[in-house]
């Protein structure tokens, strides 16, 4: 089993950063996928960005990709996500959440793909 628990979030303007963090527990951390995904009121959950298990790949979804960066560090169980330039649309509830499968450019981004999931936290970024 593997819990995560997000924090980082707040009010920021337009044009600030936040810095998200995932902190993860269990032992086998370094071997599970750690994808960012974002919920707006009233829309579907989806996929902000991915790294690998070593750290070594990334890949972000276009609305983000320039922007937001993702990063992990295994021996704190901990992953990052530093959102530069921020948009009124990139307003949401953040999820961290962790995958048990292999790396996939075509599957990773889907929800389905990951197996945990923490609380959430709210970014809002005003005009």
């Amino acid at each position: 089993q593997v819990q995560l628990v997000e924090s980082g979030g707040g009010l920021v303007q337009a044009g600030g950063s936040l810095r998200l963090s995932c902190v993860a527990s269990g032992r086998t951390f370094s071997s599970y996928l750690m994808g960012w995904f974002r919920q707006a009121p009233d829309k579907e959950r989806e996929f902000v960005g991915v790294i690998s298990w070593s750290g070594g790949r990334t890949y972000y979804a276009d609305s983000v990709k320039g922007r937001f960066t993702i990063s992990r560090d295994n021996a704190k169980n901990t992953v990052h996500l530093q959102m530069n330039s921020l948009k009124p649309e990139d307003t949401a509830v953040y999820y961290c959440a962790a995958s048990p499968n292999a790396w996939s450019r075509s599957e990773s981004p889907k929800k389905t793909n990951y197996d945990y999931w923490g609380q959430g936290t709210q970014v809002t970024v005003s005009s």
